[in-house]
């Protein structure tokens, strides 16, 4: 395994963790935030958009992933690789977009608008 590898693989997990809440707001119908927003990651997408955006992030991480090296998730480092790529995206984004759909306040109560 090279550092090559390690770092296709740690992005391939950034990639893959983009593509689930994109194509779980999309085949439920709902928009969500993507770069194609106006504003730009701000602003909602529609459903279709966001369908075809998690495709495209699946369709990466899985060339990252998969074809890069040999990845094997019995490996407990190509593991731990692809869930701290997992873990960097996620966690961020998780904060970022909190704060447009009200993930930032829980347990907090919220001032009417």
């Amino acid at each position: 395994m090279t550092a090559l590898h390690l770092v296709s693989w740690f992005f391939g997990g950034a990639f893959l963790a983009n593509a689930v809440p994109h194509f779980v707001f999309g085949i439920a119908g709902r928009p969500f935030q993507s770069p194609f927003a106006k504003p730009r990651g701000e602003g909602l997408s529609s459903s279709t958009v966001n369908v075809l955006w998690s495709l495209f992030n699946l369709v990466v991480g899985y060339i990252l992933v998969l074809h890069v090296g040999d990845f094997n998730l019995r490996d407990t480092g190509d593991a731990a690789v692809l869930g701290l790529g997992i873990l960097a995206l996620s966690v961020p984004l998780a904060r970022r977009f909190g704060r447009f759909n009200g993930g930032n306040l829980a347990g907090k109560v919220q001032e009417p608008r």
